[in-house]
């Protein structure tokens, strides 16, 4: 392998804001604040809106916002009123 055009991977905790949940994972990321876990490790922090752990389509939460049907249908019910005259 070439000399140092590989990235510095490190281990780095990623925090998601929303419910507090925190995991370990690798990665290049920068961060100029750090948190000490259970272990005594001390590692760089980054915090995060949403993650696995919070957002809808993984939470099972989601909602289905179409409830008029697809685009043609919607173009049909816009303009079902000026027909076609035989």
């Amino acid at each position: 392998m070439k000399e140092g055009i590989h990235p510095n991977y490190r281990d780095v905790v990623f925090l998601d804001l929303s419910n507090g949940f925190q995991f370990v994972t690798r990665s290049t990321v920068n961060s100029k604040e750090t948190v000490k876990l259970e272990d005594g490790r001390e590692l760089p922090l980054i915090k995060l809106e949403t993650s696995s752990e919070s957002h809808p389509f993984y939470t099972g939460t989601q909602k289905s916002v179409d409830n008029l049907g697809g685009r043609v249908e919607k173009f049909r019910n816009k303009f079902a009123r000026l027909g076609l005259k035989k």
